[in-house]
């Protein structure tokens, strides 16, 4: 659990110290929220030490309250540049201007593979690990994680709208009921690829639910 650092502490450890700018204050937030996001993902909320985090992003324990007011506000920062990253890896396949749509949502899962893969399965969705530690968590993250979800089921229902009108899928299809469904499973193939080590459970989530959207006709059944 990230621990607090007690208030003495840290007036001490700012006694003497010269004041930073606001561009360096801004480089060594920016700095641990990076850190957070590596470090959450991989190990969760509730189970990542403040003292590790702070000797991992080369930070002075003392200098954590003048970056952040409380463990919460980090916490939401991490959530929030987590969010913002994912939406623009989600945009740029899903808005992509080339090939069908389905395709397109193959391409994040194919994107999404990699990057597990590149670390180990030791990553995993930040969003899903957070949502792991709810009960553990103050009730601030709740509606944080629900907004990031929103946000990411809004840009997959988009893409699966395009593919109705592709014929893609079939014209009675609800994209926004497919998309929560979609993101349901896929968090759940993520916690299994981490188990296994090994993609096979997003190849079978991803190829399961594209077939079971694709209308009959087009499967040539």
């Amino acid at each position: 659990m990230l621990q607090e650092i007690p208030a003495v502490q840290q007036r001490n450890n700012r006694r003497g110290r010269p004041g930073r700018s606001e561009n360096e204050v801004d480089a060594l937030r920016k700095r641990l929220i990076r850190t957070g996001v590596e470090i959450l993902s991989e190990r969760g909320y509730v189970a990542a030490g403040l003292d590790e985090l702070l000797k991992q992003a080369g930070i002075p324990k003392g200098s954590f309250y003048s970056l952040f007011p409380s463990k919460e506000s980090f916490g939401l920062a991490v959530l929030a540049a987590y969010g913002s990253y994912f939406d623009r890896k989600l945009d740029r396949h899903l808005q992509a201007e080339c090939g069908p749509p389905l395709s397109r949502l193959l391409a994040f899962v194919d994107d999404a593979k990699e990057g597990m893969t590149r670390h180990g399965f030791r990553r995993g969705c930040l969003v899903g690990n957070l949502g792991q530690d709810i009960q553990s968590l103050p009730s601030s993250f709740r509606d944080a994680l629900r907004a990031v979800l929103l946000g990411w089921e809004d840009r997959v229902a988009a893409c699966l709208r395009d593919a109705q009108q592709a014929g893609q899928l079939a014209p009675d299809a609800d994209p926004a009921e497919l998309a929560r469904v979609f993101w349901i499973g896929w968090e759940g193939a993520v916690l299994r690829a981490r188990l296994d080590r090994g993609t096979a459970s997003l190849d079978s989530f991803a190829r399961h639910f594209v077939t079971a959207v694709t209308p009959s006709s087009t499967r040539g059944e």
